[in-house]
């Protein structure tokens, strides 16, 4: 199959990725993807599995952002727009 890929790739003309880099990348995700990485185990993990924590922890990470982003909107929501607490909040925003 690499050999396909690569045949492809070259009379294709588009660039690919090549399995070393998939590999390299596979395993910068495992580094540093929590689930996989604190289990100590994470070289034995499958690339379907690392992909699919990677999936999951992207949506985590979302739901997260999503949580901050409300309990923002409700602390903006209760401070006065001119205090030095919102010129803060502000400016964290901005940045």
């Amino acid at each position: 199959m690499s050999n396909r890929r690569s045949r492809q790739s070259s009379s294709s003309g588009s660039s690919r990725i090549s399995d070393d880099q998939i590999v390299d990348l596979l395993s910068k995700l495992r580094r540093i993807l929590p689930k996989i990485h604190d289990s100590g185990r994470s070289s034995k993990v499958s690339a379907s599995k690392v992909l699919q924590e990677t999936c999951n922890y992207i949506r985590s990470l979302h739901g997260e952002v999503d949580d901050l982003s409300e309990r923002l909107f409700q602390l903006l929501g209760t401070i006065d727009a001119d205090s030095p607490e919102a010129a803060i909040i502000r400016s964290l925003i901005l940045q």
